[in-house]
């Protein structure tokens, strides 16, 4: 019989829920950087192995939301943990326990939501502090179990993949055996272009960028897709360094997209884009939701 189940992956921004969603589905489907808050939408990772079908959610890093972005971030999380049915809590292995982790135990023992407890980052730290960090989370919580991980070097993956399965329950799949996201294919360009956005710029351009997929056509005859893509940002300084000196700035930030682009499109692809400038619009609840940032219950 087969089985499946979803699971959340909960957390502070930045502390490697998006590497380790890569690591354990062995695909890149959600962006990573070391700049907090990279991930802002759900993003869903399917594994089918044998029997089994484990969907993982990927959620934006839980926060105290200062603008509509923000809101519409950390509702995404907490709609997330609603709909699991095991939560896979990620945590810095040197970070103090916060408001967020508590919160995250409290609404999985008020739901009886079985939670696993990541420690997350564990190359970074000695064996003793991360001896330290379990005796520290232990008593906080009835947790289903505790698993040090180095998600890019993968150890521990297994092991939070071991520990998901007894959660997992008898009923047919929800999604083909060869699909490892539902994302859409101009959902994952708009995320690759904002990647490469996030990793080419510094300071606090990245949080003020959006992208839009304007155009995405695959052409029957050759397989080569051609996109138009629109890189919104805040400020009008903001578009002189993403657009960079003599265009160089956008032009590698293209290079890098299109390359990433074809290996997981398997297909040329043709790149066109343009940087637009549209004043706090992270402040705005409209401008978020115009910019794909809208949950699906709204």
């Amino acid at each position: 019989m087969r089985k499946t189940g979803f699971i959340a992956i909960v957390g502070r921004p930045n502390v490697g829920k998006s590497t380790l969603l890569n690591a354990m589905l062995g695909e890149k489907v959600a962006i990573t950087s070391a700049k907090p808050q990279t991930t802002r939408n759900r993003i869903t990772g399917i594994l089918s192995e044998g029997e089994e079908q484990f969907v993982f959610m990927d959620t934006p890093g839980i926060f105290r939301p200062q603008n509509s972005l923000g809101d519409y971030m950390v509702k995404t999380a907490n709609a997330s943990m609603q709909d699991a049915d095991a939560v896979v809590l990620v945590t810095d292995t040197g970070k103090e326990v916060t408001k967020v982790e508590e919160n995250v135990m409290a609404y999985c023992k008020h739901n009886e939501i079985p939670c696993i407890l990541v420690l997350s980052k564990i190359d970074l730290y000695t064996a003793v502090q991360v001896a330290e960090a379990i005796t520290k989370y232990a008593p906080l919580h009835d947790f289903a179990a505790v698993i040090p991980l180095c998600a890019k070097n993968g150890k521990g993956v297994k092991a939070v993949l071991d520990e998901c399965r007894p959660f997992l329950h008898e009923s047919e799949w929800i999604f083909p055996d060869d699909v490892y996201t539902d994302q859409p294919e101009r959902q994952m360009a708009s995320e690759i272009i904002r990647e490469k956005v996030l990793r080419t710029t510094d300071k606090e351009i990245p949080h003020g960028v959006a992208v839009v997929i304007e155009s995405f056509k695959e052409d029957p005859k050759t397989g080569m897709i051609s996109i138009r893509a629109e890189i919104w940002c805040e400020k009008a300084s903001h578009k002189g360094i993403i657009v960079g000196k003599g265009g160089e700035g956008l032009k590698r930030i293209g290079t890098y997209a299109r390359e990433d682009m074809e290996k997981i499109f398997g297909a040329k692809v043709y790149l066109n884009l343009w940087v637009k400038v549209k004043e706090n619009w992270r402040e705005d609840a409209v401008s978020v939701a115009n910019f794909g940032y809208r949950r699906q219950d709204d």
